[in-house]
């Protein structure tokens, strides 16, 4: 079984302060399949200062020099794609062919818009006699999630880099191998010593110490609304900026007039991708009453035709959720659904019948579902739809934005006008229109307790920078 017990700090694998482990499980199997060291205080701080001392330099590279370092960590990355697929497939459950093709092109593809971004950039700007300069915050902690590993990992990196932040990253240690790979193409990169540092560990030990180190400038932190609070109140007497992105309710508001077959279709398939763990998974359809018996048709047929299975079969839809907490949290408010009187259409408790290990989630449907139950207002993230029937377009409005949450949204009617006042009316980050996908050029964030500030594309790269007035830079036309 491999053992990944060093940390990547200042240009070199160097082993931890203190010598404690943590077997990482696969979740379809429930046995170990590597070990990793955990971190201290001790190790950030070893690698934050790293990071500074590396600053200086770094801060003043040239946009040319930081593309160049940029497509060599493309490149490099490509060579690692199948290293990537397996480590992810491994560590988090997902089916290799997903993978594949959807895990590691989402990291690629954060980076080769990083790429197109920096290389147009404009980082002065003037008014008047005054420059106004965009120049790197300093040194980040980037808090990364296991549910997406490369897409989180690569969205924060690759500006940071481009910004000319130096940082240190701490990845899930529930799903680290794909994170500690990234590292190996960073360090084939030619990175220089120090810009990029990865030090593993838990939340309460590694996370903390980013948090309110006061030599960190910055905290990227995707994961949940919970853990984004302990992050930003532990960054808060550094008063170091912080940026969120966290939990999501999503509401899939179906229009009366929407093709529902497709709409009810792909609303449940992307709700169950990924084994739902999705922050801005469409977890809450909301269907006209009088067409919610043919949403649950519908829903169901996609939930029953769903294969739950071995992540390495070609056959598998989906593999199981990341790990035995999760799995024991999905059962509870599964149960609490039953509880509280929403109708189980399909799937419910327990593993599917033909599986007897694995932390296996049978899809679920439950109709009848109002937004005061549990199952409407909690995350999930499991393979988890609530089936939510509204009287008219503002009652479903007014339920979708019955959430603390704001993170995405989806609207699907036949009138593309229609689509688009409802969309206006929502309050959300994002809002797809009748199935549309996200684009990386594209700001992704959310609103209330879905966090703060921006990811992907120009939106991401600028929260990396700090904004400075320089008076006088010219002399004011007359």
């Amino acid at each position: 079984m491999p053992k990944h017990h060093h940390f990547y700090i200042d240009g070199q694998w160097i082993r931890p302060t203190e010598e404690r482990q943590l077997d990482v499980i696969n979740p379809a199997t429930e046995e170990p399949v590597a070990t990793i060291a955990l971190g201290s205080a001790a190790d950030v701080s070893h690698a934050v200062r790293a990071a500074r001392r590396a600053f200086t330099a770094f801060s003043r590279t040239s946009r040319e020099d930081r593309l160049a370092l940029l497509s060599a960590i493309v490149q490099a990355y490509q060579r690692r794609t199948d290293d990537l697929a397996e480590a992810i497939s491994s560590e988090m459950g997902a089916p290799l062919a997903f993978a594949r093709e959807r895990h590691v092109p989402a990291g690629l593809g954060h980076l080769n818009r990083t790429i197109e971004v920096l290389r147009s950039y404009s980082f002065d700007e003037r008014i008047g006699s005054t420059l106004i300069a965009r120049e790197p915050i300093g040194v980040v902690g980037l808090i990364t999630p296991w549910n997406w590993p490369l897409n989180q990992i690569a969205c924060k990196v690759g500006p940071a880099l481009a910004a000319g932040c130096t940082m240190v990253l701490k990845p899930s240690e529930v799903a680290p191998l794909s994170a500690l790979i990234f590292a190996e193409i960073i360090e084939e990169a030619g990175i220089p010593p120090g810009v990029f540092n990865l030090v593993n560990g838990d939340g309460p030990t590694v996370g903390q110490a980013i948090a309110s180190h006061p030599d960190i400038d910055m905290v990227s932190f995707t994961g949940s609304t919970r853990a984004g609070i302990l992050v930003a109140k532990a960054a808060a007497d550094t008063v170091k900026r912080v940026h969120q992105e966290l939990g999501g309710k999503s509401p899939n508001i179906i229009l009366d007039d929407a093709d529902f077959t497709a709409a009810i279709t792909h609303g449940t398939r992307a709700c169950f991708a990924n084994s739902g763990q999705s922050c801005n998974a469409p977890t809450r359809m909301l269907v006209p009453a009088s067409r919610q018996n043919e949403a649950i048709a519908l829903a169901r047929s996609v939930a029953e035709e769903t294969v739950v299975g071995d992540p390495r079969s070609s056959s598998t839809t989906i593999g199981p959720v990341v790990n035995k907490s999760q799995f024991e949290r999905i059962q509870e408010l599964i149960q609490a659904g039953i509880n509280e009187g929403a109708t189980l259409e399909t799937g419910g408790l327990g593993r599917p019948a033909d599986l007897n290990r694995g932390y296996y989630v049978q899809p679920t449907v439950f109709a009848n579902v109002n937004n005061t139950m549990t199952i409407a207002r909690e995350e999930i993230f499991g393979p988890v739809l609530s089936i939510l029937p509204y009287e008219t377009e503002a009652q479903a409005i007014e339920i979708a934005n019955d959430t603390v949450y704001g993170l995405s949204s989806y609207v699907t009617s036949a009138d593309p006008e229609r689509a688009r006042r409802v969309a206006r009316q929502i309050r959300a980050g994002m809002v797809h229109l009748n199935g549309s996908r996200g684009d990386s050029a594209a700001p992704f964030g959310g609103y209330k307790q879905s966090g703060n500030g921006r990811e992907w594309g120009k939106f991401g790269f600028e929260e990396f920078l700090e904004i400075k007035s320089i008076f006088g830079y010219e002399t004011a036309p007359a």
